[in-house]
């Protein structure tokens, strides 16, 4: 009616002049605006990288690796020098008899467990000495083992070495170490240059042990010698019993 019209008018100015007060727009749920956060409220936002923003941008920069010094291939030897006699290239060890039994496919074959004092434990090795020595006289020998000759089949045993003897005519002895010689102890040569072994490969195939048995002979003593250099340890010269100027293999 006509007579609402200034009471309307009132009404609609207080409702403005309220909404002014609570910073509302005309309209404004009061209830939702008191939910949505001012930009006062709203915690600082970090400043936008410049740039793409790509996620490659964000990795951080590989350092370059640096290069290792390349290490010396494991296991190989180096080759001995040049001017080296080649006995001093065969590695003798002082061993013993631990273990003996006849090859099942050879009857002049010994099959023995020798200890030359080595980490990896007693060698076999293959004997062509039935002919010469019994089991018993086998068994507890002490001996010379050329420990560095590429281990060889014979009749399907795997041989890690010889022993070396002396022969003469029909008679074989061992050349053996003096009794103070500890196990696994290596032959030097007198008057010659400290012993240098070539790898079992080198020796097979510059064939180093055929040329140094060329000259490998008993003295007079009975001493071991090549090319008259005497085999010695520590406690003293390395002979046989008593073949003289017999030859040594």
């Amino acid at each position: 009616s006509p007579q609402l019209v200034p009471h309307m008018d009132q009404l609609d100015s207080l409702i403005a002049s309220l909404e002014a007060s609570l910073n509302l727009k005309p309209g404004q749920d009061p209830n939702a605006a008191a939910s949505a956060p001012s930009s006062s409220d709203m915690p600082p936002q970090p400043p936008k990288a410049e740039g793409n923003g790509t996620k490659n941008e964000k990795k951080k920069e590989k350092k370059p690796k640096e290069k290792k010094p390349k290490a010396a291939p494991k296991g190989k030897a180096e080759p001995p020098p040049a001017d080296l006699p080649v006995i001093c290239q065969i590695e003798f060890k002082v061993g013993v008899i631990t273990k003996v039994w006849p090859h099942e496919g050879a009857d002049k074959l010994w099959c023995e467990e020798i200890d030359c004092g080595e980490e990896s434990g007693p060698r076999q090795i293959c004997s062509g000495l039935r002919p010469f020595y019994t089991e018993e006289q086998m068994l507890g020998h002490r001996l010379l083992v050329v420990s560095n000759l590429k281990a060889k089949n014979l009749k399907g045993f795997k041989s890690h070495g010889m022993v070396l003897c002396a022969s003469q005519g029909d008679k074989v002895q061992f050349i053996e170490p003096p009794a103070g010689a500890p196990l696994g102890e290596v032959v030097q040569y007198e008057g010659l240059p400290p012993v240098h072994p070539a790898t079992g490969a080198q020796v097979d195939k510059k064939k180093i042990f055929v040329k140094a048995a060329e000259k490998l002979v008993t003295n007079d003593k009975c001493e071991g010698t090549w090319d008259g250099h005497v085999f010695m340890t520590s406690a003293g010269p390395c002979k046989c019993i008593d073949i003289a100027g017999g030859e040594m293999h």
